[in-house]
Parts: structure tokens; sequence; C-alpha cells
């Protein structure tokens, strides 16, 4: 079965090509990076002398895209300074920009190449393998190519999920009918996974050599310089003594909730005559900036406006500063970790959207306790242990996260610290993990 299928996908991408590579016009449009080194997705790398200038065995790691590539920068790096040499593969331009940046030194130094994923066709993939050569491959998240997963053991190069979940609704869709997915995934190697839970999960389906390795987002590197800014600006702003509470990446369709809740609680803290929180609100994308600061504006709320003040986020360049504003509106990008370093808690964002909440692992790192709305499946990991311990918790409604923040229930911050300890030290983890992966291959 699983024969027919690979032979019927292959087929569909052979044969798709002119609408694929359409696509990859019409994006190039917009973003020429999509059209750029088109011949890397068909397998085709240059120089010929690469292989040999580049080193024999690289470890390849597959990131997708933006996310994936962070998640993946701690592990990267450490195989970097072990001196491993590393290929990234990416289908966005995002990822691939990404990796660039981060790791430009060591592609300078020939120690890391950054190229497209090759499309899903066993002729792009037998160049790929033919130009790198291998030693094994670390898929980031669970990111299912049937075609890189066949290719993978034709070439008999071990590829292993990395960082991996399986996701309840994930597991409820590939159970149904010819259970394709879940044959694909036993194509694999093995798996480094998220936790015991996960294990269990992909157990279930038949994936063997599976090692428990956390969560790789906890060992990102925390921008020190900007946290501290951004505790330093909660005094700047006057806020030192009141609580402070973050929403974090915003999305659409979700302000209404959050106004609902910030007028519970300036009418709480009005008939109290205590001192209102101060919000900071801190949009998804930058090309709502204008309209939700307008829309909170329209409320009536105060709002001191982060792109009002200079560039850079340091208090002490700030100048005088002002009365205390209902919201600090955070309206500039790279800088999360000052908005939630001025937090007592966080509301992350997405989760009061069907499509989903955001990553909770930043919020949790600096030792901030986080809610989030009731749809949560896309961080089902760590949101359920997360939940477990006590440091994160979902609402159903704006009722619910109005009520929810004016009883202001506060975990222990150890408790928080003892969740991220137990979940961090990922990176460590999968390189120790990672021989014994390669040693069981050997021996099956």
């Amino acid at each position: 079965m699983i024969r027919a299928f690979l032979l019927l996908w292959s087929a569909v991408w052979t044969f798709g090509l002119p609408l694929i590579l359409f696509y990859l016009w019409r994006r190039g449009r917009k973003d020429p990076a999509y059209t750029a080194h088109l011949a890397e997705r068909f397998g085709r790398h240059a120089p010929q002398n690469f292989r040999r200038k580049f080193g024999p065995g690289p470890v390849w790691v597959h990131a997708v895209s933006l996310g994936e590539l962070r998640s993946a920068v701690p592990l990267i790096r450490a195989l970097l300074d072990r001196g491993d040499t590393v290929v990234t593969t990416h289908f966005t331009p995002a990822g691939r920009a990404e990796a660039e940046r981060v790791f430009a030194a060591d592609i300078a130094a020939d120690r890391l190449r950054a190229v497209w994923v090759p499309l899903e066709t066993a002729w792009a993939y037998r160049g790929f393998f033919r130009a790198f050569r291998p030693a094994y491959g670390l898929v980031m998240e669970i990111e299912i190519w049937p075609r890189m997963v066949a290719a993978a053991r034709a070439a008999r190069v071990p590829l292993f999920m990395c960082n991996a979940q399986y996701p309840s609704r994930a597991i409820t869709r590939d159970s149904k009918g010819l259970r394709l997915r879940q044959a694909v995934m036993r194509g694999f190697a093995g798996a480094l996974v998220k936790s015991d839970l996960q294990r269990q999960r992909f157990a279930v389906v038949g994936v063997q050599n599976i090692a428990v390795t956390g969560e790789l987002r906890f060992d990102q590197p925390v921008p020190p310089a900007l946290v501290a800014a951004g505790q330093a600006a909660r005094v700047w702003i006057g806020a030192q003594d009141r609580r402070v509470i973050t929403i974090a990446s915003a999305i659409e369709g979700e302000d209404a909730t959050y106004i609902h809740a910030i007028h519970a609680l300036r009418a709480d803290h009005a008939a109290k005559a205590i001192p209102m929180p101060l919000i900071v609100y801190v949009p998804r994308r930058p090309e709502r900036f204008k309209e939700v600061a307008q829309t909170l504006a329209d409320q009536g709320f105060s709002l001191l406006r982060r792109s009002s003040l200079p560039a850079t986020f340091d208090p002490d360049t700030w100048g005088a500063s002002p009365d205390i504003p209902d919201i600090f509106f955070g309206d500039t990008l790279g800088e999360m970790y000052g908005y939630l370093a001025m937090a007592d808690q966080v509301i992350v964002g997405g989760g009061f959207n069907p499509k989903g909440a955001h990553n909770i692992s930043e919020a949790l790192v600096l030792g901030k306790p986080v809610i989030t709305g009731p749809h949560t499946h896309t961080i089902e990991y760590p949101f359920a242990e997360a939940e477990a311990a006590g440091v994160a918790r979902s609402v159903p409604d704006a009722a619910a996260l109005a009520a929810d923040l004016l009883a202001n229930r506060q975990p222990d911050p150890a408790h928080i610290a003892a969740f991220v300890a137990a979940h961090s030290d990922a990176t460590r983890k999968t390189l120790a993990a990672i021989p014994q992966l390669l040693a069981a291959v050997r021996l099956s």
C-alpha cells in the first residue's frame, strides 16, 4: 500500500511541476526570494566541489519555516560548537533568511549551508543526497513528507523527527481511513520527542526508537539586555507598584475579548478606588498596529505607543516619564521579551480564535504565569503539561477571562521555575540521545 501511495505521490509532484513553478513565480513577484536559487529545489547544487569543501557527513536539519528554524537554533549552534558541519533545508524564505542571518559567520567559514528543501520527487532528493551525503537528518517538529522519508531510507540516511509532538487532533485525523500518514511516520529511523506523553502517542502508532528530550524552545537564548530594559520600562512608566498584564500576540477577532476584560478591570478598580493594572497590549502583526490602537483609543483608554519613544528599547533614552497610561501599546517588532519582562502575568493571544494559541514558552521561561483561550490545540505541548503543573490555564470566553483577571490567582514562582527546569536542557538531551538512536538503527 505504501509503495503504491509513494508512486502516486511522486507522479502528482512530477506532473504538477508546472503548477508548482507557477506558484513559486506568483510568490516571487512579491518576494523574489521564492525564485532565487531555484535549482536547489530540484536537488542541484553548485559549485561542484562543494562537498569536498564542506566536509564529509554534515548533519542535515530540516526547518521548513521561521518558527521551526528558531526552535532549532540552540541545537544547530551546539552541533557547530562540537565540530559538526550542518546543512539546513527550508521551504519558506523567512526560515532560510533567518538561518543565513543567525549563522552568517558559520556560512562564511563553510561550516553551514542553508538551502531549499528539494521538491517531493525521488530524483530531486537523489541530487540533494549526492551533493551533501548527510550523516543523518533531523526534521524539526512534525513535518511528514512521504518522499523525504522514503528517499532518506533509500539513501541510507537515518532520518529522525526532532522536537516532535503528535497533537490529539492530528492523531484523530490520521487514525481514519488508510492511515497513510502514520505509515509514513513509521519510516523514520526514530524520534526525539518533547515529553513522555508524546512518546506514548508516537509509540501507539508504531514509531520505534524514541527518546524523550524536552522542548528546544525552552533552550532559546533570552536576550538579557531586553529583559532588563523591560523591567526598567515598568519602573520608568511608574508601574513598579502596580499589577502589569501583558497581552502578547493578540490576533484578529480577539480584541473585543481583551477590551471586555480591560473594562471589567477598570470598573472593579474604580469601585475599590485602587489603581488599575497597567495593560501592555501587543498585536500579533504590524499591519494591525494602527487599527488596534485606534480601536483602543475609541474605547476611552489612554495609550502610550512604544513607537512614539526612541527606537532603542532603553528607558534611559526615553526622557521624562509620562502620566501612567491605561495601555502601553507594543507597536514594534523584535521586542517581545521586553514586553513580557514588564508583566506579572501574560495573556497569550490566538487562544480565543479557532486557529489556536501561540507560543507560551517565552513567558514561562521568564517566570510569568500564562492565561489563554480555549483553543490550545496548536500548543497542546507544552500547554497540557503546564496546565497540569498549575502554571498555565485556559478560559472559555471574554466573561471568564475578566473573572479570572479579577480573581488574580497567581501561582508560586517556584512552580513555574520547576516546570521550566523539567522541560529545559533539550539541546543537551538531544545531543546525548542521537548516538543512542543511531546505534539502535545500526543494530536493526
